[in-house]
């Protein structure tokens, strides 16, 4: 399976431990390429429904739904968890998680 960053996979998270995000869910890949095509494992930051604005959220409508990408959540899991490849985020969507990525881990 090719994957792509920016793209929205759908992963099994489980299981979890403590106030891990949790289930089946729309993740984002967030690392390079390069990394992708290499590695066994890739980087994604989870989605949820259930969010506040919070600076380390970015809010998005995907599938006619307002949804969040959790940045403060990020995690690295293998990529046996993939169940598919559904989506892809759109230029200002990538944009918006460069700059809280940056804001977060950076500056």
């Amino acid at each position: 399976m090719d994957l792509n960053q920016y793209q929205i996979v759908l992963v099994n998270l489980d299981p979890t431990i403590g106030s891990e995000i949790k289930k089946t869910r729309p993740c984002v890949v967030i690392s390079p390429d390069e990394m992708n095509k290499y590695l066994r494992t890739i980087v994604v930051a989870p989605m949820t429904t259930k969010s506040r604005k919070y600076p380390t959220r970015i809010e998005i409508k995907y599938n006619k739904k307002v949804g969040w990408i959790v940045i403060d959540q990020i995690r690295t899991i293998d990529k046996q968890r993939i169940i598919k490849v559904i989506g892809r985020l759109s230029q200002p969507e990538i944009k918006e998680v460069k700059s809280v990525m940056k804001e977060t881990f950076i500056d």
